[in-house]
């Protein structure tokens, strides 16, 4: 390669020197978008002009010569001014610059490489810690009532109060299902990981009584929730039988061994589909296993499924439907961890693998009453999964509990040797953390009770009846931290740093990860081709400059500055789960927990849109609501800790869908 390159600039090419002079000459530098310029003679294309044969030794489609009406197009989306000098001074560069991005592009480079840059959140100064310590388990949960039928509520640590139904703050016994002698299968399928693990780990049940029961739930509530892609059956018998001699022979991995997970199906798992959930990849396979995968493998935990997931990360519609949200199955289960939040919820598996770039843990988690970790960006790596955004991209459990989340993460994290954005630092769970020491905040104005302004639209009031009953829940949260001891700070997210203005950096480093989707024109093939679907956004990304990205990451690096001034006067933020925090959190790294908040009530304000399907049928009675919760760079272990505090005292993950 590197032979054909010296060629190419042997024959006069690339004279880049050249180009790069007459660029500084006019003030330019690489303002210009060439992406721009090459969407625009790519529309003008057919005819052979004097570019027809740029980019010697590269197979591509002839290309109409660069005029200045086209550089006046670029320079307008740029958003800069030339004059008829300079636009003469730079044409003939530009053609050489053109030249240069088709030869890259002909390197077919794999959504497996990752661009020479590495992102790194954490600000100068910062020390992480870096001693592991073995992890500090709490008191063993009671499972009797698992497995010999007696009513099983929850374990003794957690406090609940059962009052009216749907009230902030407590269990709505109409809209959910507390496990009881009535449905003790219900109670095993519901369980949480650390509960299985007891019964697993006393030998009350094998791994390969899990594995079946999971398996044949999986393939009942598929047909209604649309949440498997494919199931790896054998491969799970084959490991739980495994887990079982091993167990039985006294080596006891520890409280993932024989417990069955599904993988976000963006994971390579040797010897099934990758599908990462889109059209024109249904058959796509990898001959190895994703980091995470490995790292599960070990510990002993059973692969039962690869599960859902938008159209290459993207919502809840994939090839197969969209999946569905199993306290409503009407709606769907959000994304782009679709399956997995769904699956979990329906009670399918013990836990999942998820990920996020921009919200895909903490969205559907919201809508299916799960528990989500997401983690620090560079804690868990992400070798053998689908790229998306390179410095966003985040792999993390979904769970029942925090708890839950805290086993899984203590398995997946630390560097692997191959992604390079992973930290050597530690996640030491302590479940028994004294929690009551951390200084936690809450964002105040994200709490307080929506205004409806003076002349509303219907519209408008409809929203703000629903946006007032959900505050409700909100302040019913704060309470109950109260009531835990805790001395609430208010706090502010940082102003003018512009987040959601950074977040263009995505769609530029996704459309580059699909950069061959788009010029192919296989983009057409996947099931979402609205305008906020992938294939506009790829195209819409390309008209974004390599100077205006650039722009946007000091930008995020003075966000990531300013958010560490925030968790340096408290250890833990509570919140909403949506918000301006959703974006900046995702962009500077922080960790968050994203916890069941309570359940509405039948008295809650109704979707506008209640088509079955209907993207916007979001909500209303007996869906759940959530609670998150941030913490400071890589003290995810600590942020757990605080929110299992929380949950154990609320109760609302022991809330399950009806689903017969």
């Amino acid at each position: 390669m590197s032979g054909e390159s010296d060629g190419a600039g042997a024959s006069g090419a690339f004279d880049r020197r050249r180009f790069l002079s007459v660029c500084s000459a006019v003030g330019l530098g690489q303002t210009l978008l060439p992406g721009v310029l090459w969407g625009m003679a790519a529309q003008t294309s057919g005819a052979q002009g004097p570019d027809a044969t740029a980019g010697a030794g590269v197979d591509h489609d002839p290309l109409t010569a660069i005029t200045p009406e086209m550089i006046d197009g670029a320079a307008a989306i740029a958003g800069i001014r030339l004059t008829a000098e300079q636009k003469a001074m730079v044409l003939d560069g530009l053609k050489e610059q053109r030249d240069s991005v088709l030869v890259i592009r002909s390197m077919k480079i794999p959504n497996s490489v990752a661009p020479a840059f590495v992102f790194d959140p954490v600000p100068a100064g910062m020390k992480l810690e870096t001693e592991r310590r073995p992890m500090r388990l709490g008191k063993a949960p009671e499972v009797s009532g698992l497995t010999d039928r007696t009513v099983f509520l929850r374990s003794s640590e957690t406090q609940v109060a059962l009052k009216i139904p749907g009230e902030p703050g407590t269990v709505n016994t109409e809209t959910s299902t507390i496990p009881d002698a009535s449905s003790a299968g219900d109670a095993l399928a519901f369980a949480t990981v650390r509960e299985l693990a007891e019964l697993i780990k006393r030998r009350k049940i094998t791994s390969a009584e899990l594995t079946k029961m999971y398996l044949a739930r999986l393939k009942k509530y598929d047909p209604r929730l649309h949440f498997v892609i494919t199931l790896t059956e054998e491969r799970a018998l084959k490991q739980a039988a495994a887990a079982d001699r091993e167990i039985a022979s006294g080596k006891y991995r520890g409280p993932l061994h024989g417990i069955p997970w599904g993988a976000k199906d963006l994971l390579a798992v040797k010897g099934y589909r990758a599908t990462w959930g889109a059209a024109g990849f249904e058959e796509q396979t990898f001959d190895y296993d994703a980091t995470v995968v490995e790292r599960l493998d070990a510990a002993g935990a059973v692969l039962v499924a690869k599960l859902s997931m938008g159209a290459l990360a993207q919502g809840d519609l994939w090839f197969g439907g969209k999946t569905r949200n199993p306290w409503n199955p009407r709606q769907g289960s959000s994304g782009s961890s679709a399956g997995s939040a769904s699956a979990v919820s329906a009670g399918c598996l013990g836990f999942a693998i998820g990920t996020e770039t921009l919200g895909s843990i903490s969205s559907p988690c919201t809508r299916c009453g799960t528990t989500g970790l997401r983690p620090t960006f560079g804690f868990v790596p992400r070798t053998g999964a689908m790229a998306l955004t390179w410095t966003m991209d985040k792999i993390g459990p979904i769970c029942r509990s925090v708890e839950d989340c805290a086993l899984v993460m203590s398995a997946i994290y630390g560097p692997d040797g191959h992604d390079r954005s992973v930290k050597d630092a530690a996640f030491n769970w302590d479940a028994e953390l004294d929690w009551k020491r951390l200084r936690v905040g809450y964002l105040r104005s994200e709490f307080d009770a929506p205004v409806l302004e003076a002349n509303a639209s219907e519209e408008r009031k409809r929203d703000f009846a629903r946006d007032s009953y959900d505050a409700k829940y909100g302040q019913a949260a704060l309470d109950a931290l109260r009531k835990m001891g805790v001395q609430l700070i208010e706090v502010k997210m940082p102003k003018n740093y512009h987040f959601g203005d950074i977040t263009p950096v995505l769609g530029a480093e996704a459309a580059a990860a699909f950069d061959d989707l788009t010029r192919s024109g296989r983009d057409a093939l996947l099931t979402g081709q609205q305008s906020f679907d992938w294939p506009n956004q790829f195209r819409r990304a390309r008209f974004y400059s390599a100077v205006d990205y650039i722009q946007a990451q000091r930008a995020r690096t003075l966000a990531i500055e300013a958010m560490e001034k925030l968790f340096e006067q408290v250890d833990v933020v509570v919140t909403p789960s949506g918000g301006a925090q959703l974006s900046a959190t995702n962009l500077t790294g922080h960790p968050a927990v994203i916890v069941p908040n309570g359940i509405r009530g039948a008295e809650a304000p109704r979707p506008d849109h209640e088509e079955d399907g209907e993207r916007r049928n979001t909500g209303g009675p007996g869906a759940p609501v959530s609670l998150t919760f941030l913490g400071g760079l890589y003290t995810d272990a600590r942020l757990a800790a605080f929110a299992w505090a929380y949950q154990r005292a609320t109760g609302f993950h022991r809330l399950h869908p009806k689903l017969d």
